[in-house]
C-alpha cells in the first residue's frame, strides 16, 4: 500500500540514530503507561474511514482505534484511558521512537525494511488487506477473467501495476492500464467512467464505493491481487509490550472461537463450561499475572470492547456503512487464517 510506505525513509535515519533513546532501551512501556495513567495510541490526521475515522460526535472509531481501546483496557479495565493522538503516515515511526505514542495501530504493514532497517517488532497480523478490483455492475462482471479488452485505473508508480499485469497475464487477458498519482483523481476517473475497473487496496475500494457512489452501482470482484498483513508495531527491546499486544489480540478470537460476547460474557464467567474458559475470564488464576496485567484483563476487554467479530461488524463490516466481508480475516474455522494462540 502506498501511502503507508510514505516517509519510510524520511523517518529511517531519525529511529536507527535513537535505537539507544531510553523507551526503546528501558523494555518498559507497560510500568511507563501504568505510571502515566493512560495509553498513548495512534489515530490519523482526519479520516482514515474505517480504520481511524472521528464521528458526528467528536469520537474517535474504526478498527485501530477499538483495537487500541483493547489494549487499554486490558491493562486499566477500562476502556476511558485511551488517549488518541492523531499523526500523518510520516510521523508513525519519529512519534514511535520518542515516546510520543506507546504503539502504533495503524492500518501499518509488517515489511523486512521495518524490521531490519528500523529494528521494530510486530504483533500477529490483524487485519490481511488485500488488493483488489472494482467494476460498474452494469458491466456483469463476477471476475477479471470477464474482463478482456477492459480499461483499468491503477494509482501510478505503486506495485499494484505490476500486480494487475501479473494477474491479467495468469489469465490470459489484456487490460488498458490508466495510472493515475492521485488517489482523489484516481477515483474520479473511475466514477466518471473513465475506465471499466479500478485496482485498489482492499479495504480502500469499499469505502470508495460507499463514500462516493451507491454501494449496488459497483462490485468489487473476487479475485485477490496479492495481501499485506495489517499489524501492531511497537518499539524494540520490550518484548513483554509484544506479548500484551500479541494475547490482546488473541484474546479477541479465542473468545469469537468460543463463542464469549459482550452480551453473554458475565453469564459465561458465572459458569464456565471448561477450565481453560474459567482461566480465560480470571475465574482461576494465571491468565494475567505473568504479562504484568490481572487475571480478569481477558473478560473486562470482552465485556466493554467485545470479541473480533463484534468489532469488525461495526466498524468494517454488517454493522458499519462500509457492508465489507470478512474473506480471510476470518477465524480459521471460518475459512480465515486467524486463530488465538492456545491457553494452558
Amino acid at each position: 500500500m502506498t501511502l503507508l510506505k510514505y516517509g519510510l525513509a524520511a523517518a529511517a535515519a531519525t529511529f536507527v540514530c535513537a535505537t539507544g533513546a531510553a523507551f526503546a532501551d528501558s523494555g518498559d512501556t507497560l510500568a511507563a503507561v501504568k505510571e502515566r495513567g493512560n495509553l498513548l495510541c495512534t489515530g490519523h490526521d482526519g479520516s482514515y474511514l474505517g480504520f481511524a475515522e472521528v464521528d458526528d460526535q467528536g469520537e474517535w472509531q474504526g478498527m485501530d482505534i477499538e483495537l487500541c481501546r483493547a489494549v487499554t483496557t486490558a491493562i486499566f479495565g477500562d476502556p476511558s484511558k485511551l488517549t488518541v493522538i492523531p499523526i500523518s503516515w510520516a510521523q508513525r515511526w519519529p512519534s514511535l521512537q520518542t515516546g510520543e505514542v506507546d504503539m502504533v495501530i495503524k492500518a501499518s504493514g509488517a515489511t523486512l525494511s521495518r524490521d531490519t532497517e528500523l529494528g521494530m517488532q510486530f504483533s500477529l497480523s490483524y487485519y490481511l488487506g488485500t488488493t483488489k478490483i472494482m467494476a460498474h455492475k452494469e458491466l456483469g462482471l463476477t471476475s477479471l477473467a470477464d474482463a478482456d479488452g477492459g480499461t483499468v485505473c491503477i494509482p501510478a508508480g505503486t506495485t499494484i501495476q505490476q500486480q494487475i499485469a501479473a494477474y491479467a497475464s495468469k489469465l490470459g487477458v489484456e487490460l488498458e492500464p490508466v495510472l493515475i498519482e492521485k488517489t482523489e483523481e484516481l477515483e474520479q476517473a473511475y466514477f466518471s467512467g473513465r475506465c471499466d475497473l479500478y485496482a485498489q487496496w482492499g479495504p480502500v475500494l469499499a469505502i470508495a464505493r460507499t463514500a462516493k457512489s451507491s454501494v449496488e452501482d459497483h462490485d468489487i470482484l473476487p479475485d485477490v491481487l496479492a495481501v499485506e498483513p495489517e499489524v501492531i508495531v511497537m518499539r524494540p527491546g520490550d518484548d513483554n509490550w509484544v506479548d500484551i499486544a500479541n494475547w490482546t489480540l488473541s484474546a479477541l478470537w479465542f473468545a469469537e472461537q468460543e463463542g464469549i460476547n459482550s452480551e453473554n460474557v458475565d453469564e459465561i464467567k458465572a459458569n464456565p463450561p471448561s477450565p481453560i474458559v474459567a482461566k480465560f475470564l480470571g475465574e482461576s488464576p494465571g491468565m494475567g499475572t505473568p504479562l504484568g496485567l490481572e487475571d480478569d484483563w481477558a473478560y473486562n476487554v470482552i465485556k466493554n470492547v467485545g470479541n473480533y467479530a463484534e468489532i469488525f461488524d461495526r466498524t468494517l463490516g454488517a454493522g458499519s456503512p462500509y457492508q465489507m466481508d470478512r474473506e480471510m480475516t476470518a477465524l480459521w474455522s471460518d475459512g480465515g487464517v486467524l486463530y488465538p494462540y492456545v491457553i494452558d
